[in-house]
């Protein structure tokens, strides 16, 4: 297979020129607007977090590192103890606005100790630090999601058919994605897979933004419902899905956007490999298994009345509006990270990731 051309990259998350900033794309206003937003406060920043303007776990850890950069420039310099008590309130603050992308924490968590290593320097020089580690959590990203697609890559054949859930692509982390690095990667390398991408209600995240990307990326993709998911596979239509995490317990179950279990129970019925791609960031060692994963419920009109004009259930209806559910480890092939490719038992092969 030769090189061919690179596929476009979606420039999601970056800092203003002057670092004041975070600029990111609002992905709620997609596919049909593109908008670019600047974010110079907290309240914007666990806005653009809560409300999907920013989303996709990696994506969430890079703007919420930018992010506590972006705040930490507004908060007093006069001693480190004033400093960091601003600081640590507006991490809890900015932590609590999604509770399962353990991204978040794990990237908030991750500048707090570059703060507390190194309370004897002078503030101004703690805040230049964490300009530096901002940019370094972005950049790894792209480094691992640029791993994780060349280790997908091996698991899929020329000419595969593909079924994903949700968006783990470039707009969800950077560069390639998870999901779909390895569809993009195989693209510039001149192989053709044809993707089935499910719509994924209620937020319609797989109709939204990836169909949205494939598409312009010229990959071969067909738009389906989540309920049409059984019968491509039936039809013979799907080798492989890939789907991205939000967070992977340390036994392999893993939390993603609602609908995925339902995606692996039907693979395992018909035979079909589920693969799980994500950094090792996504990893939860302390979580045991998927038990003690924290599901967010969200707002029941994003079920009732969005997307449409005119509300399509009763006002005194209830709704159960869960952001997320977790798929079982013994449904899951395979989980891939920018280190290589765990296979069961993933209570060992995960361990092994983080040993020195």
């Amino acid at each position: 297979m030769s090189q061919t051309k690179e596929v476009t990259h979606i420039d999601n998350i970056k800092l203003s020129e002057d670092e004041k900033e975070v600029i990111i794309i609002d992905q709620t206003k997609l596919p049909n607007v593109t908008e670019y937003l600047s974010i110079g406060n907290a309240e914007d920043l666990y806005d653009a977090i809560k409300q999907l303007k920013v989303r996709g776990a990696p994506a969430i850890g890079i703007c919420a590192g930018y992010g506590i950069y972006v705040l930490a420039q507004q908060m007093p310099q006069d001693s480190f103890d004033s400093f960091y008590s601003e600081f640590a309130k507006t991490k809890k603050y900015i932590d609590s606005s999604r509770p399962t992308a353990v991204n978040l924490s794990w990237a908030l968590n991750r500048m707090e100790r570059v703060v507390l290593d190194n309370k004897d320097k002078p503030v101004s020089e703690i805040i230049e630090l964490l300009g530096n580690e901002s940019k370094n959590i972005h950049k790894e990203d792209i480094e691992m999601c640029t791993a994780i697609s060349e280790h997908g890559l091996k698991l899929l054949k020329d000419g595969d058919g593909i079924l994903t859930h949700c968006n783990a692509g470039p707009l969800a982390t950077s560069r390639y994605g998870t999901a779909l690095g390895p569809i993009f990667l195989g693209k510039e390398k001149g192989m053709n897979f044809k993707v089935f991408a499910d719509e994924t209600r209620p937020l319609l995240q797989g109709a939204r933004l990836t169909s949205y990307e494939l598409e312009k990326g010229g990959v071969d993709v067909t738009l389906i419902c989540d309920n049409m998911a059984s019968i491509v596979m039936k039809n013979g239509w799907i080798q492989a899905c890939l789907v991205g995490c939000d967070r992977i317990a340390a036994n392999g179950d893993t939390a993603n956007k609602i609908g995925t279990s339902g995606v692996a129970i039907l693979a395992k019925h018909y035979g079909i490999p589920f693969y799980v791609l994500g950094p090792t960031s996504t990893i939860d060692m302390n979580c045991k298994t998927g038990d003690e994963i924290e599901i967010e419920l969200r707002d029941p009109n994003e079920i009732k009345e969005m997307f449409y004009e005119q509300p399509m259930a009763l006002k005194e209806t209830k709704c159960y509006n869960p952001a997320f559910d977790v798929t079982d480890n013994s449904l899951i092939t395979a989980i891939v990270t920018e280190k290589g490719i765990c296979y069961p038992p993933f209570t060992d092969s995960l361990a092994s990731l983080f040993e020195d």
